[in-house]
């Protein structure tokens, strides 16, 4: 008794891989014209860039000037306070944007242009997430650019071509994680009202419960250790290490924490593990909504 294998013939693989690149051709399309959308909204109202650059300035010239008869040495290796704020700022304005990164996607929500893409054929809803992703990452490296040049006309330094990079790749595994937890927030709660006051109680702590503004020696035991676990300090640390030593490597170490000493590459990795649990929690909300 013989056995027939049913084996898919050239035309039939050609005519599937003809699909497959149909597929994809179109995700990358509609990705493309959302996110030129937003940058379009953006060049009609740029406040939204304009205060994301504003506010950390404001903490860059203000804290820098408050602390800035501070005695040599008092802030670890920085030479004087604005060299050791200058990482906490950078971090704050790109943890800034991605925490708002939810707004538009909530804004569309509520006067209903959301309801109309997720009833047009697309080729997949999760253009919808990427295209918003992509926007945020941009507009917050923009952002961030801006906030590093003036820091540096007004003598916080600038690391070189390496440390640049590191300090890129860095940004983007946290705006990476903070943009999806904001976009899961926007998806999650029932409206902007809500989502604003998520934002506002979620801000400032996190900049204080880290070492934006102060080094862990200075802080109570229990902040010491809240700060450890903060996902912004472990940007902060390497960036701030950058700023003040020309030559790195991964086991370079740029914190101790209560319990451990954090290498420049232990903070990476804990960044990057960050980014992907923050978009594996918000998938199965994501398929709920797009289903």
């Amino acid at each position: 008794m013989s056995t027939t294998v049913n084996t898919p013939t050239p035309k039939a693989e050609l005519a599937a891989q003809a699909v497959a690149d149909n597929a994809l051709a179109d995700f990358i399309q509609e990705t493309l014209a959302l996110t030129r959308r937003l940058f379009i909204q953006l060049q009609r109202r740029p406040s939204t860039l304009v205060a994301g650059i504003i506010q950390p300035l404001m903490w860059l010239i203000l804290f820098g000037a408050l602390f800035q008869n501070a005695p040599a040495g008092l802030f670890e290796e920085s030479q004087n306070y604005l060299q050791f704020l200058g990482a906490g700022v950078i971090v704050f304005t790109a943890f800034a944007g991605a925490l708002n990164a939810g707004l538009p996607i909530m804004f569309d929500r509520e006067f209903g242009f959301l309801n109309r893409l997720l009833v047009a054929p697309l080729s997949s809803r999760f253009s919808i997430v990427l295209a918003s992703t992509i926007y945020i990452v941009s507009l917050s490296f923009l952002q961030t650019a801006v906030i590093m040049a003036a820091g540096t006309v007004m003598g916080a330094g600038l690391p070189g071509f390496a440390g640049l990079g590191a300090i890129a790749l860095f940004l983007f595994f946290l705006i990476l994680g903070v943009t999806g937890l904001s976009l899961g927030l926007a998806f999650a709660l029932p409206g902007h009202v809500e989502l604003i006051a998520a934002i506002f109680v979620t801000n400032l702590p996190l900049l204080f419960a880290s070492t934006a503004l102060a080094p862990l020696s200075f802080m109570p035991g229990w902040l010491q250790v809240v700060a450890s676990l903060n996902p912004l300090s472990y940007a902060i640390e390497p960036i701030r290490y950058l700023y003040l030593h020309d030559s790195w490597s991964l086991s370079s170490i740029v914190m101790e924490a209560p319990f451990a000493d954090i290498s420049f590459g232990v903070a990476l990795l804990v960044l990057f593990i960050f980014a992907m649990a923050a978009l594996a929690l918000i998938q199965p909300l994501l398929r709920r909504r797009f289903a």
